[in-house]
């Protein structure tokens, strides 16, 4: 009953699972982060904690569904020759949405923040940000589960690797909202990531894969770059005012 604990292929598996679910996750983390942001302090948190359980969960049903999944692939019209299948629409319609909300936020990152009523805006804004966060869950957790489903044959270990891997990305997130809030170049960084990644799901929707290692590469080096500008903004001197009359 219990031999699988001692098959190290089962954990090579699972932690390996782990792993890639953590680097899929990373964009939803970033996404999740961005959008708690633009809440008061003190609803922050929760937004983080709620956004995360919601792709817990999503991706947990879809892990149960797996017959509904695989059906997802089988195609639904053509479009130009091209064959749609549910998961192509699903990646377009995401792509779409994820794109056009990441250069929105770019324009209010330019913008600057606008607001009058601030105990209105934050209750709207709120409820917009959870819903936000549970529509592009449903995206980035069916390409999570995708790749579990390649990876793994048993479902247990589908499950505990999908669980273990949203635990670590809810103790990351509050360090990495922290933060990406005190560093407004890092924000600009990663919504130019976010609308690199919605153009990837739309090419994916139209059956162009692009390997997400070059993507994630890419990033990382812009990120170390970024990292390297900010150390070296605070090392140097504040300019001193001229004392001559």
């Amino acid at each position: 009953m219990f031999d699988w604990v001692t098959d190290p292929q089962i954990w090579i598996g699972f932690f390996t699972l782990v792993a890639l679910e953590i680097v899929l996750g990373i964009d939803n983390i970033i996404f999740i982060s961005i959008l708690a942001g633009k809440l008061p302090p003190e609803q922050r948190d929760r937004a983080r904690v709620l956004g995360l359980g919601a792709a817990l969960i999503t991706r947990l049903l879809l892990l149960l569904g797996l017959s509904w999944v695989v059906q997802l692939t089988e195609p639904l019209f053509a479009v130009f020759g091209h064959e749609i299948s549910g998961r192509d629409l699903i990646l377009l319609l995401g792509g779409l949405f994820l794109l056009g909300k990441s250069v929105t936020e770019i324009g209010h990152s330019m913008d600057g923040p606008v607001g009058k009523d601030g105990k209105k805006a934050a209750a709207a804004s709120f409820a917009a940000v959870i819903v936000q966060i549970m529509v592009l869950d449903i995206v980035f957790s069916l390409d999570s589960v995708i790749t579990a489903v390649g990876m793994v044959d048993e479902l247990g270990v589908m499950i505990a690797a999908v669980v273990v891997a949203v635990l670590v990305m809810l103790f990351a997130s509050g360090p990495i909202s922290r933060f990406v809030d005190r560093h407004p170049s890092i924000k600009m960084l990663a919504l130019a990531f976010l609308v690199l990644i919605g153009v990837v799901l739309i090419a994916e929707g139209f059956g162009q894969h692009i390997p997400k290692g070059y993507i994630y590469f890419a990033m990382a080096f812009s990120l170390v770059v970024e990292l390297l500008n900010i150390r070296m903004r605070s090392k140097r001197p504040a300019p001193q005012e001229d004392a001559t009359p």
